[in-house]
C-alpha cells in the first residue's frame, strides 16, 4: 500500500536582502520570491484533462502540471528543479520527492517535500516499474503543494457531480485510513463486476495499483465502492 506525507518545509535561502531595478531615474523594488511564487499560484491553470475509464474519474498527472507551469516560470524569472531520494524508515522504503522553486534573479529558494511508500510487491510488476509508479506519485504530490494544485476530487469527481461528505484527497485517506482489508466475497464481487465489462482479474489488478498505487485486497471501503461504480458503468455501456 502506498502512503504519502505532505510536509510543507519553507526552505528559504537568502543570497540577496535587496533586489533593485532602475527605470527611467525612479528605483522600484523588484518581486522577491514570495511574491513570484504567490503570482505563478494565482494564474496557474492546470486541468484535470487525463480520465480513467473504469474509475470514472478525471485527473492530472505530474507531467500535466509541468506543462502548464513552463510559461509562468519563464515569465516570472523562476525554475522549479525536482529531485527523488529514497529512504529506509523502519522496515519500508520511501521515495521522498523535494520541488525546489528558485529565482533565476536572486537565487533565493523555497523547498517543499512528499514521502511516497513503494509497495512490497505487486504482481505482474518489476521493482523499477514499482519506482517509478511511486516517484511520479510523489512528485504529482509535492508540485501540487508547492503551487497550491487541489486534487481532492479526483476520487469523487464521476459525471460531474461532487460529494462534499467525501472531499478528502488520496493522500489524506490513505495516510490516515486505517480500515480493514477486503472479504474474500468483496473481491469476487469486484472481479466478476469487471468481468461484466470485459477486463479479466490481472488487468483489475494493473488499473488499481496505477490509480491507487496498492493491491486489490488492500483497498479501503471507500476505494472499493469507487472501483466497484467505474466498472458497473463500463459494464452498462458495453451491454
Amino acid at each position: 500500500m502506498l502512503q504519502r506525507e505532505i510536509k510543507i518545509g519553507w526552505k528559504i535561502t537568502n543570497r540577496r536582502k535587496i533586489n533593485m531595478e532602475i527605470c527611467g531615474g525612479d528605483i522600484k523594488m523588484a518581486q522577491n520570491i514570495y511574491q513570484k511564487l504567490l503570482a505563478i499560484q494565482g494564474e496557474l491553470k492546470c486541468n484535470k484533462s487525463q480520465f480513467n475509464k473504469f474509475g470514472g474519474y478525471s485527473y492530472r498527472s505530474c507531467e500535466d502540471i509541468l506543462e502548464a507551469v513552463k510559461s509562468l516560470l519563464v515569465k516570472y524569472q523562476a525554475t522549479i528543479i525536482l529531485q527523488d531520494k529514497i529512504e529506509l524508515i523502519g522496515d519500508r522504503y520511501y521515495i521522498k520527492a523535494t520541488a525546489r522553486f528558485i529565482d533565476a534573479e536572486s537565487g533565493e529558494t523555497i523547498e517543499t517535500e512528499a514521502l511516497a511508500r513503494e509497495s512490497e510487491n505487486i504482481k505482474g510488476m518489476q521493482a523499477s516499474q514499482i519506482t517509478g509508479a511511486t516517484s511520479s506519485y510523489a512528485r504529482k504530490y509535492v508540485l501540487g503543494s508547492l503551487l497550491l494544485l487541489d486534487d481532492c476530487k479526483d476520487a469523487d469527481a464521476i459525471h460531474g457531480k461532487e460529494d462534499n461528505n467525501k472531499s478528502q484527497s488520496h493522500s489524506q485517506i490513505e495516510v490516515s485510513n486505517t480500515a480493514r482489508k477486503l472479504s474474500d466475497k468483496q473481491l469476487s464481487r469486484l472481479y466478476a463486476i469487471a468481468n461484466k465489462a470485459g477486463v479479466d482479474k490481472d488487468l483489475v489488478k494493473q488499473q488499481v495499483f496505477k490509480k491507487f498505487n496498492k493491491e486489490v485486497k488492500d483497498l479501503n471501503k471507500q476505494e472499493y465502492d469507487v472501483v466497484c461504480n467505474g466498472y458497473e458503468k463500463a459494464a452498462e455501456k458495453t451491454a
